[in-house]
């Protein structure tokens, strides 16, 4: 659940929410605006369909557009799409990066605590700083 909420606000963080809402609702227009002007697809059902397809670069051909409105708006959104996953990566990476910073965090506080009660500590957890500490300096 925690990794879930840094996911949440890196996309946040980023924007990235308003880029995808954005595409859908330029997906839903453009799909009204297809099934207007496109004479071989009836039905947003079917003009959904077919900007999938675009989109995912499926192409199965049982929809094409066939009017300079439709194919334009087909490749817009088809770049879009493309710009969207390209951005979805980096907010992978990202969202991998806070990560790996919140459990340097973790590890580095728990490290401060253990020196900060060092006349408290076995010899077992003593040998334990010792030996990350070699491990750092090396």
């Amino acid at each position: 659940m925690n990794k879930l909420k840094i996911l949440w606000k890196v996309i946040r963080h980023l924007n990235f929410d308003r880029v995808i809402l954005g595409f859908l609702i330029w997906f839903f227009i453009s799909a009204v605006i297809i099934m207007c002007v496109e004479p071989g697809i009836n039905g947003l059902g079917n003009a959904l369909w077919y900007l999938f397809v675009a989109c995912t670069s499926i192409g199965f051909g049982d929809l094409v557009a066939t009017t300079f409105i439709g194919r334009a708006l087909t490749v817009i959104l088809t770049i879009m799409e493309i710009l969207l996953v390209a951005m979805f990566s980096g907010v992978v990476v990202s969202f991998y990066l806070e990560i790996l910073r919140a459990n340097e965090k973790e590890s580095i506080s728990a490290f401060m605590d253990k020196l900060e009660n060092l006349t408290d500590l076995t010899p077992e957890e003593l040998k334990e700083i010792e030996d990350k500490v070699k491990e750092i300096r090396s």
